[in-house]
């Protein structure tokens, strides 16, 4: 049985967790792959909003659900998002974290915010919770995993470790008061507690899971564009939101994966700083944001929003292995009545290309080339796949064609059931 890979295609924001969540309700797993409390995942179920940040989508129709070995864990708030679940009725008692992620400890959040506060205009635009930092010492070799929670003498030597540098980096780079070891310690312990129902050898769970015939569902933060390696650094997340990754962050051989599930708006969004050809100029930005709520789900900051970059989806396909495609938030575009699609870039030297930049310097100062398609101007409410207008049935084609990827899925509207499926859903995660 197939495990399959649903990752963004854009600059994240793109509906993954929604994908997820119609996806989730005929595998037996989900997992989470990669990244931390800064994404978030926003699933309307039964006129009821629920927020991820680190939780699978999944958790809502009862699966496993495993954070992966590549994810970074802040213990404060994914007790705080358990107990929310319970408060509401929903049992946590399939969460499985694996005793090899990364604990986001309180110097991390400390200098991640002094860092971007320091970098004045230059900053990166990170959400400031600690990912980067906690990252970084993951790949020093100075990180502190789940399974360090539950020996207290290695988590105090840990801590006391740690604080010898991030102290003195704190109080004298950055003017901020020193962390308190004891405080510090005593704290996690009792996150400890707390989590310890949870804690599992998850790579040995998905590779038996996957052995006995059963359907493995990974999920990743972020998009492609924002990946460490693959995207449009340094404008990027500490970690590798690319199909590929999946494997690695949860411990699992790559032959594994069947299939790539990309995400993508009908349009596309980014948060922070970083070039964006295709970024809307003028009002038509601010409608778009507004009929789209673009605004970060655990930020709430608002969301730059630009026309259909097919180049960049073009490298995406390429980079994921992207077999087929998920269109969210096509109703969107049903109030413009034209609706201009970046098919091409032209580069400084005036070379016009249909491929995504190798060089930052040419991305950076990229200008889009468009082309124009009529809109519909009708609403998508209560649409099935057959009854779409025209114009909309036509820009889903256009897309598949410059994409060579079949769109099964379609999204005309926030709430759980509004997403139109090509092929039965139940079919799109087994062979």
């Amino acid at each position: 049985m197939p495990a399959t890979v649903v990752v963004g295609a854009q600059w994240g924001d793109e509906g993954k967790g929604k994908i997820v969540d119609l996806l989730a309700q005929h595998v037996d797993i989900v997992c989470r792959y990669q990244g931390g409390p800064n994404a978030g995942h926003t699933i309307i179920a039964d006129g009821e909003t629920f927020k991820f940040r680190h939780m699978p989508s999944g958790i809502l129709w009862g699966k496993i659900c495993v954070i992966g070995n590549g994810c970074v864990v802040d213990p404060k708030t994914l007790i705080e998002e358990l107990d929310d679940l319970e408060s509401k009725g929903i049992s946590t008692a399939s969460v499985r974290i694996s005793t090899n992620a990364h604990v986001i400890m309180p110097w991390h959040v400390a200098l991640d915010k002094a860092s971007e506060h320091r970098l004045g205009t230059l900053q990166i635009g990170t959400t400031r919770r600690g990912i980067g930092p906690c990252y970084s010492d993951k790949m020093a070799r100075l990180g502190i995993r789940i399974q360090d929670l539950f020996d207290d003498k290695i988590l105090r030597q840990k801590i006391e470790v740690a604080l010898t540098e991030k102290n003195l980096w704190l109080e004298r780079i950055y003017d901020h008061a020193p962390l308190d070891l004891d405080e510090i310690a005593d704290s996690y312990e009792a996150y400890a507690v707390r989590l310890r129902p949870y804690i599992a050898d998850t790579s040995l769970l998905v590779d038996n899971a996957i052995k006995a015939g059963q359907a493995v569902l990974m999920e990743g933060a972020q998009g492609t564009l924002l990946d460490v390696d693959h995207g449009t650094y340094p404008f990027v997340t500490s970690s590798n939101p690319v199909a590929a990754n999946a494997a690695t962050g949860n411990g699992i051989g790559p032959n594994r994966i069947d299939a790539v599930m990309g995400v993508a708006k009908a349009y596309v969004t980014r948060v922070g700083e970083g070039p964006f050809p295709s970024e809307i100029q003028g009002p038509d930005q601010d409608r778009m944001r507004e009929l789209g709520g673009e605004y970060g789900t655990v930020t709430g900051r608002s969301r730059r929003c630009g026309w259909l970059d097919l180049v960049a989806l073009r490298y995406a396909v390429r980079v994921n292995g992207i077999t087929t495609l998920a269109l969210t938030k096509l109703d969107v575009l049903s109030a413009f009545a034209e609706i201009p699609v970046c098919t091409h870039y032209t580069l400084q030297d005036g070379t016009i290309t249909r491929d995504f930049p190798a060089m930052q310097g040419d991305f950076h100062h990229a200008t889009p080339v468009f082309e124009v398609l009529p809109g519909w101007n009708v609403p998508l409410d209560g649409a099935t796949v057959d009854e779409l207008p025209d114009a909309a049935r036509r820009y889903v084609e256009f897309v598949e064609r410059e994409l060579d990827v079949e769109v099964v899925l379609i999204g005309t509207g926030a709430e759980r059931g509004r997403v139109l499926a090509t092929r039965a859903p139940e079919l799109l995660t087994r062979p």
